[in-house]
């Protein structure tokens, strides 16, 4: 792997790089001197060397003067400087002060006169981050992003594997969240956030990320607000003021940004080139970003950065709920399986070190944001949670329910899914299809659990709105986000864009918010109020819904656009009912499902006169032949291609059909509706032999001579659904694929035109609801990485991609025996004909028995080798399941940059020793 090509590729820049044909001499000089970097220190520097290029548009030849009679990290006074540089204190000061504006400065004050004074920093590797602590710099001299990226990259290409625990005085060092660590009487006091805050004890300022600005000029940024996540403390802190690179902040403050950064997971880090008495700054990190956890997740050398902790997953209190995967930086943490195998334990393997092997580009992990997403081991984790389209945390809601932790289940829920109660009543149940306890006897009731633990968001008093949590110091974001359609997707992506910090505005041209929870299902299985309620909670954290606005006919994306819109999701779903291309068809008493169950959504009083024949066998069929029945039809009769065994429809659907009435035919296809004066008075059917062709495709093949005449004045045809897109797309660059659905990027659902978004059933087709709230997050994740400036919408993004465990290899010694608990059935509604909801919850009682059903499949397992000992997953886990270790103190030891080489040869000596005569592994 040649260096020229990763990281950095100058033709993939959105800038060029000014590269001088002919090298000014003093600025190579300078380059030279300030520089670590081996290569550039034994030969002559060239106008395409950083150390020249990222100097050059910012240092004038007068600088660089005064910058040659200093020495590297060698503070000095004015009075010095003047003596050194011929220059009077009137012409020198604003000098320097215009050098440490721009970053090629540092002030000291910690001398016993607390005399200022000036530093030359040494800026390999590292420092070129003073040059990216401006935007107008950043804007007006793009270059010094580069110049940042390129010296935290070649100076440590060929050292890292070489480097000692502790980092040897090199680059930063992760210091452990402090409460994951207060109670652990090994620590020391530099591992403590409060030592070093109590050490510059009111000397802090804020500053912007130099990280998160320069990668964003890069094209890679990671959709952060910049501001504020670096706190300089001490002489840095009065730095930061003075050439207007921060502001103060007190300590109440500081303490504010350190949690907001353990809310999203960011990283704290501190200054690791002074030793264990001193350090300039602490920093909040994103992994996607910082240049600094960079040195040591791509080249795969932990030693750089770690802290001396090491997390470890106690197993018997884990859920696998996933939270510190999805948290984790360093990807040390994967979901895994607890129980044993037939063969015994999983045995989960480990990321190689440097410690006694050969280690060079062939080692190092290029790719190391993406893979530091991949949510678990190849071996599987909980079905529940693989199966789930939202991979929801079922085990873990499952384990708090049991404890009575019913608020904390409900939060853990909308983690992933914002209507619980609604699919707690609609949901498909994958989870359940899935569940290693139906290998048993019957699996766990997930859903019936859920539904129980939602119970409170029907209660204003009770319901959970989540904290909004946005990635930034400075309050939510003020981009402006269109969701058209608010049904389960659209709502979906507002809600998670509103935890993220936005305000988004939904446009929806029904009445009322929903989609089909509102329009197409009836309410007998979803009542109205149930997603009212859920609805609410999306207006409390400052969601705006406008109904009776249809997106392309009352107003167009365009003026949306110059209203300021700079996103949209699209996720109208699919509101149109196809027809079957058979005669007779547009007859009066023909009707689609979607019309049907939209005219009875609205009015529950509709009356179907005399005899229905329902055409189609889906869940959506189910529901026209059930709602007929309450409509007073005389009789409901279905009639599928398939047969009952191989029906789209659940089999529970089909029960509660036949149990109210409904009259079931499998086997036959519509051949032509007939009709006398324009109206229905029958169907004429045809034996359908087969469905699907050999490669499982949609092919039926029928017997046009046997056939069957079914009288009746009621046609409902339920054999698919279409897009209605009316207007909305009109001048867009929205392409459309098969049955009219929106093309976009698998990942990311960006279409052909960039501010637009879809998701839900525009781009998949007709799905679930709970497959449309899981749409709905991942476009959130990409609308908010658009709105942001330069953000990638892939770069470090956790796939979803999780892998079941084998069921037919595990070995259950023990289990509760409980049998499946039922909700029961309310006796004053008339279950079969009403349009109320019959079906109640499970008791207490009942969710204690069945919680306990559950087998507890999946764990998280830490590779030791990976955990850098940030402590961010202890955060999230909310069963006291992980926590830190103090197993490498030699981590803690913190030297001068100036003794690095005390520190890395003795190591480098011990380590090829280790290479030439350790044992060799089989």
């Amino acid at each position: 792997m040649s260096q020229t090509h990763f990281p950095l590729d100058e033709s993939k820049l959105s800038f060029s790089i000014p590269k001088d044909e002919k090298p000014r001499e003093k600025i190579m000089k300078l380059g030279q001197m300030i520089t670590d970097r081996v290569p550039a220190k034994l030969r002559p520097l060239t106008a395409e060397d950083p150390e020249y290029w990222g100097l050059a548009g910012l240092v004038t030849d007068e600088m660089a003067d005064v910058a040659l009679k200093m020495k590297v990290r060698k503070p000095m006074t004015l009075p010095q400087l003047v003596k050194a540089t011929g220059k009077s204190a009137e012409e020198l000061e604003p000098l320097l002060y215009q050098m440490s504006y721009i970053g090629l400065l540092e002030y000291n004050w910690e001398n016993e006169r607390r005399e200022k004074q000036y530093v030359l920093p040494m800026f390999v590797p590292g420092s070129a981050e003073f040059f990216n602590m401006q935007k107008h710099q950043i804007d007006e001299h793009p270059e010094v992003t580069a110049f940042f990226e390129r010296m935290t990259f070649l100076p440590l290409e060929h050292i890292t594997a070489m480097v000692p625990p502790g980092g040897a005085g090199i680059g930063m060092h992760v210091i452990p969240v402090e409460k994951a660590i207060e109670t652990e009487n090994q620590s020391v006091d530099i591992e403590h956030i409060s030592h070093w805050l109590k050490k510059y004890d009111g000397k802090y300022a804020a500053s912007p990320c130099s990280c998160r600005m320069s990668r964003a000029k890069l094209g890679e940024g990671c959709g952060d607000d910049p501001e504020d996540w670096c706190i300089g403390v001490g002489d840095m802190a009065d730095y930061l003021v003075e050439t207007k690179k921060g502001h103060y902040v007190d300590y109440d403050e500081v303490l504010h940004i350190l949690k907001r950064a353990e809310d999203n997971g960011f990283v704290h880090q501190i200054t690791n080139i002074d030793g264990e008495n001193k350090i300039f700054a602490i920093c909040n990190c994103n992994v996607n970003i910082c240049n600094a956890l960079r040195t040591s997740q791509l080249f795969n050398t932990p030693n750089m950065s770690r802290s001396a902790y090491v997390a470890k997953v106690e197993t018997e209190n884990c859920v696998a709920c996933g939270r510190c995967v999805e948290y984790c930086p360093a990807g040390a943490v994967k979901l895994g399986q607890k129980l044993c195998t037939k063969n015994g334990p999983v045995q989960y393997p480990r990321k190689e070190l440097p410690d006694k092997i050969k280690w060079g580009p062939e080692k190092w992990d290029i790719d190391y944001r993406d893979k530091n997403r991949i949510n678990c081991y190849d071996t599987g984790t909980a079905p529940c949670k693989t199966a789930c389209p939202a991979h929801i945390a079922v085990q873990g809601y499952l384990k708090m329910a049991a404890q009575g932790r019913y608020r904390d289940a409900l939060a853990l829920i909308k983690k992933e899914n914002p209507f619980p109660a609604v699919c707690g009543r609609v949901c498909n149940r994958r989870c359940e299809d899935a569940c290693t306890r139906g290998t048993v006897d019957q699996a766990v009731a997930i859903d019936a659990v859920k539904k129980f633990i939602a119970q409170q968001d029907l209660n204003a008093q009770t319901r959970y709105v989540p904290p909004i949590v946005p990635p930034s110091n400075r309050g939510g974001f003020d981009q402006k986000i269109a969701v058209i359609g608010a049904g389960p997707a659209g709502l979906s992506c507002a809600y998670y864009l509103a935890e993220k910090g936005y305000r988004p505005t939904v446009f929806e041209k029904n009445e009322k918010p929903g989609g089909m929870l509102v329009y197409g299902i009836p309410s007998y299985k979803l009542e109205k109020d149930v997603v009212a309620a859920e609805v609410d909670v999306l207006r409390q954290m400052g969601v705006e819904i406008r109904c009776g606005v249809e997106v392309g006919r009352d107003v167009t994306l365009d003026e949306l656009r110059k209203q300021g819109y700079q996103a949209f999701y699209v996720a109208i779903g699919c509101q149109g009912g196809r027809r079957a291309g058979v005669p007779g068809e547009e007859a009066a008493g023909v009707m689609t499902a979607v019309e049907f169950l939209r005219n009875v959504c609205a009015d529950e009083h509709l009356r179907v006169q005399g005899r229905a024949v329902v055409i189609g066998g889906g869940n959506v069929a189910i529901d026209v032949a059930r709602s007929s029945l309450r409509c007073g039809a005389q009789q409901v009769e279905m009639y599928c291609l398939e047969q009952q065994n191989a029906m789209p429809a659940s089999a529970e659907e089909v029960s509660e059909a036949l149990e109210e009435g409904v009259l079931l035919n499998c086997g036959w296809g519509p051949k032509e509706i007939l009709t006398d004066g324009g109206k229905v008075v029958g169907v004429v059917f045809k034996r359908c032999v087969s469905v699907l062709d050999e490669a499982g495709r949609f092919a039926p093949v029928y017997n046009e001579e046997e056939t069957m005449t079914v009288p009746c004045e009621n046609v409902f045809l339920s054999i698919g659904q279409s897009i209605e897109w009316g207007e909305l797309l009109q001048g867009s660059r929205v392409e459309l694929a098969g049955g009219g659905r929106a093309k976009a990027d698998a990942l990311t659902y960006q279409t052909a035109e960039p501010d637009v978004f879809v998701g839900g059933d525009v781009y998949t087709g007709p799905k679930f609801a709970i497959d449309a709230i899981a749409a709905g997050k991942e476009g959130a994740v990409s609308i908010h990485r658009f709105v942001q400036p330069n953000t990638s919408l892939t770069i470090g993004r956790n796939r979803r991609d999780f892998k079941e465990l084998n069921k037919a290899d595990v070995v259950l010694e023990s289990y509760d025996t409980s049998s499946r608990q039922e909700a029961g059935m309310d006796a004053s509604i008339d279950a079969a004909r009403s349009f109320r909801d019959a079906h109640k919850t499970l008791t207490e009682e009942q969710v204690r028995k069945e919680t306990a059903r559950c087998l507890g499949c999946g764990a998280s397992v830490v590779d030791p080798n990976k955990c850098i000992g940030c402590g961010i997953c202890t955060t999230k886990c909310e069963f006291d399941a992980i926590r830190l270790h103090r197993d490498l103190p030699e981590c803690s030891k913190m030297v001068r940059t100036e003794d690095k080489f005390k520190a890395i040869l003795p190591y480098m000596i011990k380590r090829e020793i280790k290479i030439r005569f350790g044992k060799k592994e089989p």
